[in-house]
């Protein structure tokens, strides 16, 4: 028998929001790597289930892989995040307000497609493949540089955070030498713990510099992103405003969640010295290929799902998502899905987990994927091959974990060897 939207409250005409489990739930410290008990009650709960979430919402929420790729190709669902049920830890006024401020991943097809395609063509396979001796001479030179420094050292800082931001800062064409400043407005975007108007002003902040880099990328181009989007400017194909959006978009991405790959990847295989072998002494690269699969399957490490409003009634798993409805789409519970990854909660760096949903599925995959999967498979084999004897330099209890960013990882790690 099929479910409807949950009875709304008379006097209020809200739903009924008595006996939701709340989301987010706390990460538990005990599990750093796995599944939260309130994650895995989500799951026992069945595919498709509402949760009380940001106040007076009740969204639904997507655990199972097959629903959520099925739904991540839908167009019935939309990722414009200024529609009023949108699932938004932000007030959907302020959201309707500023519903560009992210570019095109809040949007929908067909302008959606329109300004993706004007970065798409700098992620393709065959250009990134053509930056990996790059990459590999900028990891070789961060290392040389930790190695040179005292113990024990702070990977975050000596490497995880300075190699992504290099490499697209250069795709970019912004100055490297300003990293300190995206880095810290980037870092309070993906707070969750900072209020509005904190993450407002970081975001106006790095949109301001951005949209200043693009005027001078307008009267002296160079070989990067920037200029190619300051060319279509001048083509009338583009306003500043949206050059600058993406700009914050593509700066932001291209380093947040790589930085946090490659910490929380790098403490895992310690964990796993038996699986950090392997990775270390390939020769390989389909090795290592799959073993960077497993990694981003395993740790999943956005951790407030892809969410997206429904445009009409969509039947799923015997429930109805009514028009207007708010939908969460949890990539770590379908990254744990047994029926697609048999004995998920292990760590197997040689199974097949390439068709996990780290990058997501449909239109509005991760652009920068290929960037992303190059950069760490240059990092992990690089780092523990020139330094064999690498360790956590403090227990594991010890380490800040981001329990309060919406981009999991750790603040900082400190290693000796």
């Amino acid at each position: 028998m099929t479910s409807t939207a949950p009875t709304p409250d008379a006097a209020a005409g809200l739903p009924d929001l008595s006996g939701l489990p709340d989301f987010p739930a706390p990460r538990s410290s005990a599990c750093p790597f796995g599944v939260s008990a309130e994650m895995r009650a989500l799951r026992d709960r069945g595919p498709v289930s509402r949760v009380r979430s940001w106040g007076e919402s009740a969204p639904w929420v997507l655990t199972s892989h097959a629903e959520q790729k099925a739904l991540l190709s839908d167009p019935r669902l939309s990722a414009d995040f200024s529609n009023p049920g949108f699932p938004s830890p932000v007030d959907p006024e302020k959201a309707g307000k500023g519903k560009r401020d992210m570019s095109f991943v809040g949007m929908d097809d067909p302008e959606h497609a329109r300004l993706r395609r004007m970065v798409s063509g700098v992620f393709t396979i065959k250009r990134i493949e053509a930056l990996r001796p790059a990459v590999q001479r900028m990891t070789d030179g961060f290392l040389d540089s930790m190695l040179a420094g005292p113990k024990p050292a702070d990977l975050v800082q000596s490497l995880a955070l300075p190699l992504p931001s290099l490499v697209i800062s250069e795709l970019l064409g912004v100055p490297y030498e300003d990293h300190e400043f995206f880095q810290r407005n980037s870092k309070t975007i993906v707070s969750s713990v900072a209020t509005a108007e904190e993450r407002t002003a970081a975001h106006t902040h790095l949109a301001e510099y951005l949209d200043d880099l693009v005027g001078k990328k307008i009267t002296e181009p160079g070989d990067d992103l920037l200029s190619q989007l300051g060319a279509r400017i001048e083509a009338g194909e583009l306003t500043r405003h949206q050059a600058a959006t993406m700009g914050v978009l593509l700066l932001l991405g291209g380093h947040e969640t790589t930085a946090n790959m490659i910490t929380l990847g790098t403490l895992l295989l310690l964990e796993h010295p038996d699986q950090l072998a392997v990775v270390r002494d390939t020769d390989d690269p389909k090795v290592v290929a799959a073993a960077v699969e497993e990694l981003l399957r395993y740790l999943s490490i956005v951790h407030l799902g892809r969410r997206r409003t429904a445009l009409e009634d969509i039947e799923v798993a015997g429930r109805t998502i009514r028009a207007g409805e708010g939908v969460i789409l949890l990539s770590e519970l379908a990254n744990r899905d047994p029926q697609v990854f048999p004995d998920p909660d292990t760590l197997d760096i040689t199974r097949n987990a390439r068709p996990h949903l780290a990058f997501g599925a449909g239109t509005h995959h991760c652009v920068g994927q290929p960037l992303a999967r190059m950069e760490l498979q240059v990092l992990y084999p690089t780092l523990f091959r020139r330094i064999p004897t690498l360790r956590t330099a403090v227990d594991l209890e010890q380490l800040p974990f981001k329990h309060d960013a919406v981009i999991y990882g750790v603040h900082e790690l400190p290693v000796t060897w």
